[in-house]
């Protein structure tokens, strides 16, 4: 069976999570590979509707098991919180459909003060942070100074680990940040209260994700966030700390040896930011209230109103060429049908020249919008499941950013639900 990953073409928030609820069907595994309980991915079935931060989206199909990998920000705290939402609302999730690589790094209690402490020093310079303890936590992974999952079968040698991280750690709280220190009855009181209750998902996820492989079974990589979010290739430094890109996942997710076949970008029909740093296409006043309220912009993990604009098909295109997309889902097409003429952002203007190409991070600022509309179609498209169904306004809208973005668009999104989808042939697409 082939594998498959799904991941963000622009800055995040582009609708993933409705994707892997919709295609999980067709998949045994889901792995997420990278990042943390910084981005939510809102997903809405015959269950309700949720806000999945660090839960793979394919936890609601039965018989999909879900894998966090080595790469991902491991909080226990948090995800704890959310086993217990969902499991509320009658979904089971057991070590059987939920399942924790030993590799993967405990995001500990001090990352979350240290991130907001941070930006409380940046002020006016800081970088949007969720204030999740993202960019802390990734920062002692690189320094080796975490605690691996599998470390809570090893009493003794953890708690050695622990004493020589705490007073590392209190050094920069108590010296950096005049903040209080942390003491080992703190951290003895976290791992009683929550690491003990992820120890039965833990396990040697490298060896289940061979041996499926091996089976041939069929293994979808969901990322986080977007293309211009990565840490290396992003819009830098207003990126997250891990790399959301397509070709990270077999690292992150625990199978270097992966192969990975289809890579499905997700774009959304209109553009949206959470956070600090360039968006070139941003609108702002009235137009921006219109098509955030139209599409309910707002952040899933903190609630905060997301910057919007015009579809940018410059950074669609840098986001497509970066995550060597396959094909392309457009999700949130509905939204734009209050409007009578739709923006589309098609090139840049930097320093008077107009360009295709997406800058380098120092030139965004510099950057302008060079802006052209096509024809809306101003009726409610959310019942068509048949893109020759649409209006011509809104066929001609998705054949026109196809025919701009060079990549195929075989899924079109006309809601939030699972339903709510057009699924385009290749062969029709190209």
């Amino acid at each position: 069976m082939k594998n498959c990953a799904i991941v963000g073409i622009n800055w995040g928030d582009e609708g993933k999570g409705r994707m892997v609820d919709l295609l999980t069907e067709k998949y045994d595994v889901v792995v997420r590979y990278q990042g943390g309980g910084n981005a939510g991915h809102t997903v809405i079935n015959e269950y309700g509707k949720f806000a999945l931060h660090l839960l793979p989206s394919g936890i609601f199909r039965k018989g999909t098991v879900n894998i966090l990998g080595n790469g991902v920000a491991l909080d226990p705290e948090n995800l704890l919180k959310e086993v217990d939402e969902i499991t509320a609302r009658g979904i089971a999730i057991t070590p059987d459909n939920l399942k924790i690589s030993d590799r993967a790094s405990l995001l500990l209690p001090w990352h979350r003060d240290l991130d907001e402490l941070e930006e409380k020093r940046l002020a006016d310079k800081k970088y949007g942070s969720t204030k999740q303890g993202i960019a802390p936590f990734y920062s002692d992974k690189y320094q080796k100074k975490t605690i691996l999952a599998g470390e809570l079968f090893y009493p003794e040698v953890l708690r050695s680990h622990f004493e020589d991280l705490l007073e590392w750690k209190n050094l920069t709280l108590t010296k950096v940040y005049e903040a209080a220190p942390y003491t080992m009855e703190m951290l003895d009181s976290w791992l009683k209260d929550y690491c003990e209750r992820i120890k039965p998902f833990i396990c040697n996820t490298g060896s289940f994700l061979q041996k499926a492989q091996n089976e041939g079974k069929s293994i979808m990589f969901e990322a986080q966030l977007g293309s211009l979010r990565d840490l290396d290739y992003g819009i830098y430094p207003y990126t997250t700390s891990s790399n959301t890109l397509a070709a990270y996942a077999p690292i992150g997710s625990g199978f270097p040896a992966a192969r990975i076949d289809d890579v499905i970008g997700v774009v959304k029909a209109y553009s949206t930011c959470v956070g600090e740093g360039p968006f070139v296409c941003e609108m702002f006043g009235d137009e921006a209230e219109a098509l955030r309220k139209a599409g309910a912009e707002y952040g899933a993990k903190t609630g905060r109103p997301r910057r919007v604009g015009a579809i940018d098909l410059v950074a669609t295109k840098y986001g497509i060429e970066v995550q060597a997309a396959t094909e392309i889902a457009l999700t949130k097409l509905d939204v734009l049908s209050y409007l009578d003429k739709i923006p589309v952002c098609t090139q840049y203007s930097v320093n008077g020249e107009t360009t295709d190409h997406f800058p380098f991070p120092a030139v965004l600022d510099h950057a302008k919008p060079v802006i052209e509309y096509l024809d809306g179609w101003k009726c409610d498209i959310s019942g068509i499941r048949v893109f020759e169904d649409l209006p011509v306004e809104a066929q001609r809208y998705v054949n026109y950013v196809e025919s701009r973005i060079g990549c195929p668009i075989t899924y079109v999104s006309v809601g939030p639900e699972r339903e709510s989808i057009i699924v385009r042939k290749k062969e029709m697409a190209e």
